[in-house]
């Protein structure tokens, strides 16, 4: 055959199989080589998540207009790395749809007892061993259900798995989501499930202990692990302090973290110290608690857990410049925390913007449904907003989120009392005491409901007698038994009570009341440099400045003299003076509304 017969015959065999011969299909790849479902695997596995979008919702809808492009197992593929593209850019509705679809078409394939594969596809025995699994993407539809507040579907999509395939991620999951929603005994059982295959899981040990698990029973499990890893002595004893934690016993909670803290190991260690901080918050130590948040956010300028609390400390000290700097750092940190939220809103309610402040904590909750603080903010804005009903509320959810927080259960209080409900007050009040023990907060707490009824006047100062006792210096006590004393007006006795009080501290009420029990006994100068000192701790505190006006506007002899000049004038009828003084008068009005403008 000559050159020219036989470029003849080629050529006319590629037309042939052009025209008779089907392409292979995508699915498919020569041996050595990667098809289009590698090149998508790789790209997820890259973290190349826009690319896999795109490339993905192209070659499902080539599946879907050509059914045999690709196998079952490769569209399975598909759906699942398009979905988590969609999870990735928190479309988490859209994603649940692909994830369900995926599922389908996984159950679809179990159903054969062979994947059926695509023409001149030799790659597809190796694709079916590396699947996406289907557990995983149970678990990454369960996240979705969470990120959309929907955590009865999370419990079901994961409730469904069965026992032996959850890793412990998924028990942790399980754990947490049955513990929001009260189901205490399974969520015991999942996270002793995590701490099973994971014993240094601390939050599983947290888990159990917030569940009124014995520290002595969390402890055994994790003995094993203990014994054989060395450095890890300091673990029950962390375990032995947060037991203390979640039974509300303050004081031996933090003499345990203090001793771990002391250790060379865990000094300066972050954790422990906003520990401490809360704990001495808690325990009404609000000196020491600012003193440890301080000295974490040293340590740590990005730290977001735990400001909330300090920040609200900061407020109630009437450091507001300090709260919203405080603020304006955690927003720079992210904004997808509660805690700037709650630091800015506390600066609005300590201002007086009631809205605002509910705006805001309104903003925290949907970020954060877990976050107490956030809870307690909306709820006091509320209550200063006459929406008492809607404030019970969120204070009754803080209180199941933290039962042994004595702060939860005074704004409750403090809204029954705003009603008028004193024997509802009274009951919560009694049902803290028995539930927290006697001490100097629950004592002050259970007086405050007794001061409002004049039956129980006595049993008042018996239970402020008893709570000066323990902590002469708690500030709480120590304005309620002022109070107490001036209804009986027993000035003097006040006076003793609040200059002992500030012997060793600097409050900004207790120099205020010492202003007004010294305006009742007329010692008008030093009351003046009481609400002077009240002022320069907080310039906001409003009745502080009522107090120095008020007494600004007694009359001395001076003035008087003055005033009687002031009247022979008036008789002598010299008005061009009187004209003078109305015309600067008016200069003084028209630049009192001018700043009053700005």
């Amino acid at each position: 055959m000559d050159p020219g017969e036989a470029a003849i015959l080629e050529s006319s065999l590629r037309v042939f199989y052009r025209l008779f011969v089907p392409l292979p299909p995508l699915s498919a790849a020569l041996p050595g080589r990667m098809n289009v479902i590698d090149h998508v695997r790789d790209m997820a596995a890259a973290g190349l998540h826009s690319n896999v979008r795109l490339l993905s919702s192209l070659l499902l809808t080539m599946s879907n207009n050509n059914p045999e492009l690709f196998s079952p197992s490769q569209k399975y593929q598909l759906l699942v790395y398009h979905a988590d593209s969609l999870f990735h850019d928190k479309e988490y509705r859209n994603a649940v749809s692909k994830y369900t679809m995926a599922l389908q078409q996984k159950k679809a394939l179990s159903k054969t007892s062979k994947v059926r594969p695509s023409t001149g596809n030799s790659a597809s025995a190796p694709q079916s061993q590396c699947l996406p699994s289907e557990i995983e993407v149970k678990y990454k539809m369960a996240e979705c259900y969470t990120m959309l507040k929907q955590d009865k579907d999370a419990i079901a999509i994961l409730d469904g798995i069965p026992s032996r395939q959850r890793t412990p991620k998924i028990n942790m999951m399980l754990a947490n989501l049955y513990k929001k929603a009260g189901q205490e005994r399974p969520s015991v059982t999942s996270y002793k499930e995590v701490l099973r295959q994971c014993p240094l899981a601390l939050d599983a040990i947290l888990g159990l202990l917030s569940l009124s698990v014995k520290g002595a029973e969390v402890a055994s499990m994790t003995m094993n692990v203990i014994q054989t890893v060395p450095n890890l002595d300091w673990l029950s004893v962390w375990i032995k302090a947060y037991a203390f934690v979640h039974t509300g016993d303050n004081s031996r909670a933090i003499n345990t973290i203090c001793s771990l803290e002391k250790k060379s190991l865990l000094r300066d260690n972050v954790d422990l110290l906003g520990s401490l901080a809360d704990l001495y918050f808690r325990a009404g130590d609000n000196k020491n608690s600012v003193l440890k948040f301080e000295q974490a956010q040293m340590l740590d300028p990005y730290l977001i857990k735990g400001m909330d609390v300090y920040g609200y400390l900061l407020a109630r000290e009437g450091r507001l410049e300090d709260v919203e700097n405080l603020g304006c750092r955690l927003f720079n940190i992210s904004d997808q925390h509660a805690e700037p939220w709650v630091v800015s809103g506390c600066h609005s309610f300590y201002s007086k913007r009631y809205s605002r402040a509910l705006y805001l904590g309104a903003k925290a909750i949907q970020l954060n449904s877990n976050s107490v603080q956030a809870l307690l903010l909306k709820g006091a804005a509320l209550r200063n907003m006459g929406r008492v009903q809607e404030a019970i509320i969120h204070f009754r959810e803080a209180i199941r989120l933290a039962p042994c927080r004595l702060d939860c259960y005074e704004g409750l209080i403090e809204c029954y009392l705003a009603s008028n409900s004193i024997r509802e007050a009274m009951v919560m009040a009694n049902n803290v005491y028995k539930t927290l023990g006697a001490n100097a907060q629950t004592l002050t707490l259970l007086a405050t409901v007794c001061l409002e009824d004049p039956v129980t006047q006595e049993k008042a100062k018996t239970l402020l007698d008893k709570a000066l006792n323990q902590r002469p210096d708690y500030i709480k006590a120590v304005v309620k038994k002022a109070e107490l004393l001036s209804r009986e007006q027993k000035y003097e006795d006040g006076i003793a009570l609040l200059r002992n009080a500030l012997a060793n501290q600097s409050d900004c009420v207790l120099h205020r009341i010492l202003g007004d029990f010294l305006v009742a006994v007329n010692e008008y100068q030093e009351a003046m440099d009481q609400y002077s000192i009240a002022l320069s701790l907080d310039p906001n505190d409003q009745k502080s400045l009522e107090g120095m006006q008020k007494m600004e506007k007694e009359e001395s002899p001076t003035d008087a003299t003055q005033e009687e000049d002031v009247d022979d004038m008036e008789g002598s009828g010299e008005e061009g003076d009187l004209e003078g003084s109305d015309s600067e008068a008016a200069q003084w009005a028209d630049q009192e509304q001018w700043f009053g403008m700005q």
